[in-house]
């Protein structure tokens, strides 16, 4: 079996990992994991040069569209069984959540604040994941976890007030309100994949949104798109393989090794890889004030990772 068919076919499925050593499992989850913020980093640089150009509703509905054909033909590659009836209902959350939800709402917020300013909010992630891992996961981790999570939360809050987020409040609120539908679509997505697998989920959801957002994205399309320059094209790309689909098989895998709320921690590093991308693909100014912030809450992934579990 080659390496690729291993990958998508080896994982899926938890009595594969349960012969491996518990804290290979974990120390495989948290690779997966970072792997999988790494990828997200870039979602909302991309989704900002992206908007720029195309309708937010359009961008949300395309992205999906394309990595839905995508995950529909991986699939069908792999042959994948169906999904079991008490498991549509929990696809449907994550397609609600980080297939149109997360998307669109981000999309709509860049069209009031930077990308630098609402990676910023990302930092709320790891918080929110780790809520909804006790609600939908059943984890129940230690109390200094939450100690160190609330506190990394915490940070980013008090540095969004700093910035005057009165200058752009329907920014931040959708920010907000996109950060909570993705927390749940992560745990959601990552409890699923204990049975069903991490890249089936993802795919199996994106398949979900497919009879709504293709005929919707039909009828939203520009009328011409002549005038769309090569980097919006690539930013499209990029947000509809790399952050639609690729981020997830590593990102749902990662969560379902090494636990939701402890994984969900690496979250906190993605503003420091997105700011990064922010200054350096679109010339946005990242103050001393973001990079301390985020050094900061980085330093909470330290603590919450070791009273995780």
């Amino acid at each position: 079996m080659s390496g690729t068919q291993s990958f998508f076919s080896g994982y899926p499925h938890m009595e594969c990992t349960s012969r491996l050593n518990p804290q290979d499992t974990s120390t495989q989850g948290w690779i997966n994991g970072f792997i999988g913020v790494v990828i997200f980093s870039g979602s909302l640089p991309a989704t900002r040069l992206a908007v720029m150009e195309f309708d937010p509703v359009f961008l949300t509905l395309a992205r999906a569209v394309i990595a839905g054909v995508l995950g529909l033909l991986l699939l069908g590659l792999f042959k994948q069984r169906r999904p079991a009836r008490r498991q549509w209902a929990s696809l449907v959350i994550v397609s609600l959540g980080v297939v149109i939800g997360f998307p669109l709402l981000t999309a709509l917020a860049l069209q009031y604040v930077t990308s630098a300013h609402s990676i910023v909010f990302i930092g709320l992630l790891p918080l929110a994941t780790a809520v909804f891992g006790v609600l939908r996961g059943g984890e129940r981790p230690r109390a200094v976890f939450w100690l160190f999570s609330v506190l990394g939360s915490l940070l980013v809050v008090g540095y969004a007030l700093t910035q005057g987020v009165s200058a752009a409040p329907m920014g931040d609120v959708l920010m907000l309100l996109a950060v909570l539908v993705c927390g749940l679509g992560y745990a959601e997505g990552a409890t699923l994949s204990r049975s069903l697998g991490g890249w089936q989920v993802i795919c199996w959801a994106l398949v979900v949104a497919l009879p709504v957002v293709a005929p919707l994205s039909l009828i939203l399309a520009p009328a011409r798109f002549s005038g769309i320059s090569l980097p919006a094209w690539l930013s499209l790309g990029y947000v509809a393989l790399f952050s639609m689909l690729i981020g997830f098989v590593f990102w749902y895998r990662g969560l379902a090794q090494g636990g939701i709320a402890a994984v969900g921690q690496l979250q906190l590093l993605q503003p420091f890889f997105g700011l990064a991308l922010a200054a350096g693909l679109l010339h946005e100014q990242v103050s001393l004030g973001m990079v301390l912030v985020t050094v900061a809450v980085i330093g909470c992934v330290a603590g919450a990772k070791k009273f995780a579990r």
